[in-house]
């Protein structure tokens, strides 16, 4: 036994590495918003979490990391949307081991990312459960060559089933489910007008609960396929325009952020704030 432990020291593999310092506690925690438009809509989760920590280092971030041999920076995120699909609601936490303006940090990270991967909102974390908020989803689909009246006809078909079964192929094989039970809300929009094209297709706007297997855009298409053949001739451009909180009874999806907002407004945030809420006489 002896000699083996000596012969394992010997050898540079067999050595126990030395352990570094503890890492910094984290003080602050900083929650973020990001957009995923254009071509970036085309890069995958793992090629989103290189550039921002990439951004996070040349931004000069006093990140928080992990312990151990390897440590990582304490980045939460939070229901990526699917890669090919654009987004204006994405979300992630980052700890701090320093305290930062949360608009200041926003513009020097929107510096080092690239055009399309853009950070439209920053707030100090004052709150938990942010992936708790994220129930649901609001999904825009466009679908060019496809007439108003056909899309209005399948939605309503959709609607009307009491099941959808769609099949998608996973890593664990194929696997069929349920895409209707998903769906709190499904309408046909109007051509918006702002684009070449737009008088020739239909917009979907729907509202997806974020369930076990998770529901996606395009599970809701193949849906939209099995009810009433609705096979739109070239691909769907889709887009999440945001993600939070669902109210049942409107079908609608309340801001994630809010809660944090609120908070920062309603708490001192300096020492002299502090000081002065707590005199006699101050705000708290």
């Amino acid at each position: 036994m002896l000699d083996r432990k000596k012969a394992q020291g010997d050898s540079p593999l067999g050595k126990r590495q030395p352990e570094g310092p503890p890492p910094a506690p984290a003080v602050q925690r900083i929650r973020l918003r990001y957009t995923k438009r254009g071509r970036l809509r085309f890069t995958s989760h793992r090629d989103f979490q290189r550039a921002f920590e990439r951004a996070l280092r040349r931004a000069e971030v006093p990140m928080a990391y992990s312990a151990g041999f390897t440590p990582h920076p304490k980045v939460s995120y939070a229901n990526a949307a699917p890669t090919g699909t654009g987004s204006e609601a994405e979300y992630l936490e980052i700890q701090l081991t320093e305290a930062r303006d949360p608009e200041k940090l926003r513009a020097l990270l929107n510096e080092s990312l690239p055009a399309g991967l853009d950070v439209i909102e920053s707030v100090e974390a004052r709150t938990s459960g942010l992936a708790d908020r994220l129930q649901a989803s609001v999904w825009e689909i466009r679908l060019d060559q496809v007439a108003r009246a056909d899309a209005e006809r399948a939605a309503a078909a959709f609607l009307e089933a009491d099941t959808v079964e769609v099949e998608r192929r996973t890593k664990n094989g194929l696997r069929t489910f349920d895409a209707r039970a998903a769906v709190a809300r499904l309408e046909v929009l109007p051509p918006r007008g702002d684009r070449p094209g737009d008088a020739g297709c239909a917009i979907l706007r729907l509202v997806v609960r974020h369930l076990t297997p998770a529901v996606r855009p395009d599970d809701v298409l193949s849906g939209l396929r099995a009810t009433a053949d609705l096979a739109p001739p070239v691909p769907a451009a889709v887009t999440r325009l945001a993600q939070g909180l669902l109210d049942e009874e409107s079908g609608t999806v309340t801001d994630p952020l809010a809660p944090d907002r609120e908070a920062v407004q309603a708490a001192p945030t300096t020492a002299a704030e502090l000081t002065a809420a707590m005199a006699p006489g101050g705000s708290a």
